[in-house]
Formats: structure tokens, sequence, C-alpha cells
């Protein structure tokens, strides 16, 4: 009898109401590990460099200097960094997104898809300006650099980003059923990562029997076209886009279909314990 009336919602309305709960969520995501977004974002770029520097080195000290494409080696170096970080940070943020047996979902209208997407993009938008602000800072402070297609490049960081996120969803669908093989799972998946996304290597220059150790990889056809876009005297051979395009829808229905057999049969007390 004291209840407030429910008023109806048009589909616009509640399609700017989600909009506006991603925005905040993201802006949650942003905060949660540092009070400051700045801080978080320079704390990134700092991970960035770090794992160039050490890439470079690792190359020098190899003699692995010689395999690189023509043109800006630390630019060469960057365009495998850059796409291997996004995958896994993608790969890490979707699969750490709140679950159904979340206490976020106890508070309407919050839902797995809100946290999913806000998740996944706060990732993209970190891991994008963070490339941009490298890339800038090398090229006004150290050495002017050209990228041959810089819109299909872009492109390739955002597939990177896309991809991790289909891999984060299936592990998100499994994690309410097996977390502690999911928490070492995403950690032995970006690992992994460090030697089968082939980002030391072009697989123009690799022999058969290697390449097969890494076409399997949709990260690794990802950074073999980037460098195709990013050099103008690299035309990648033995690697495409299309598989790494099909590769993710897959696992990302996979992932939306166990997302949701989990939802619905999620209980709270799987998480009481934890």
């Amino acid at each position: 009898m004291f209840g407030v009336p429910q008023r109806k919602r048009g589909r616009i309305q509640s399609a700017f109401e989600i909009f506006e709960l991603i925005y905040h969520s993201i802006i949650h995501e942003q905060r949660k590990d540092s009070r400051h977004a700045v801080l978080g974002l320079i704390g990134n770029m700092l991970q960035t460099m770090i794992l160039v520097a050490s890439f470079y080195f690792m190359f020098m000290v190899l003699g692995l200097r010689g395999n690189a494409v023509r043109g800006d080696f630390l630019l060469y170096v960057m365009s495998g960094i850059f796409m291997f970080i996004c995958h896994t940070k993608s790969v890490a943020a979707v699969a750490g997104a709140p679950g159904p047996t979340s206490a976020m979902m106890n508070h309407a209208p919050m839902n797995t898809v809100v946290a999913v997407a806000s998740t996944a993009l706060s990732a993209l938008y970190t891991q994008v300006l963070s490339a941009f602000v490298v890339l800038f800072l090398y090229h006004a402070i150290i050495t002017p650099i050209t990228i041959n297609e810089p819109v299909a490049a872009l492109g390739m960081l955002i597939l990177a980003w896309f991809s991790g996120c289909a891999v984060g969803t299936v592990l998100l669908a499994l994690k309410p059923w097996f977390p502690g093989f999911v928490a070492i799972a995403t950690q032995i998946y970006s690992r992994a990562n460090m030697i089968a996304s082939g980002k030391m290597f072009l697989a123009n220059t690799l022999p058969g029997y290697m390449l097969a150790m890494f076409d399997w990889n949709p990260l690794f056809h990802i950074i073999d076209q980037c460098r195709g876009f990013v050099f103008l005297h690299y035309n990648p051979h033995f690697s495409n886009i299309e598989y790494p395009v099909i590769v993710s829808l897959v696992l990302l229905m996979i992932g939306i279909i166990g997302e949701s057999y989990t939802r619905k049969h999620a209980s709270v007390s799987w998480s009481a314990g934890k």
C-alpha cells in the first residue's frame, strides 16, 4: 500500500541509464587501484616502459637485433609489447570482473553485463592512452618516428583488446565453479604468451617447424599483422586478420553462453566462505 509506484521507462531512456551506469563503473575501475586516475595511468606507462627496456636489452644481449624488421628497432619492440600488454591486461580485467555471486550484483540495476563492459572499456582506455603517451614521448624526446598505416595499427591494438576480452569472458564464466583453477589459468596464460605471442620474432623469418609452434595463437597473428601496418618494408605472409577475429568471436560466444548458464545457477553461498 505504501510502495513507490514503478514508472515505466522507454527503451531509449533505459539505454541511456545503462550507458550512464557503465560510465560510472569505468570511473570506479580506474580509481580502484589508485585514488587518482593519473597515478594509475603513470603506473601503467612505467610498467610498459620497463617491459620495453627489458626486451630491448634482451635483444641486444642475445644478438637478435639483426632478425628485426628494417626500420626503427625500438618501435619494432614496442609494437609487440603494446599488443601483448593490451591482450593480457584485458584477459585479467575481464576474468576479474564481479561475477553473479558478487555483492555488487545485489544493487540494482547493476548486472554482470555492466560489470564486464566497464572493466573491458577501462582496460582499453588505459592501454590505448598509455601507448599514445609512450609513443609521443619517444617521438618528441628521442627520435621522430613514422607509422606507415596508423589507423590500421590502432585497429590491431583494439583487436588485441577484443581477443583478450573474449578469453577473459570464458574464464569469468568458469570462475564461480572453479575459482582456484581460473586464477592459476589466468597467470599461466599470461606467462605463456610472453613466448607464445611471438613478439620477439617475425613470422616471415621463422622456419616451418617453428611457425607451427606459434600460428595457433591469435595474438601471434595480431602482432605480425600490426608490424605489417607499422613498417613500410614488412609484408606478413604467414599471418592474417581473419583467424584472430573468428577465434575471438567463437570464444566470446562460448563465454556469453557459459556466463548466462552460471548466472542462472549461481548461489550466493559460493562466495560466502571467501
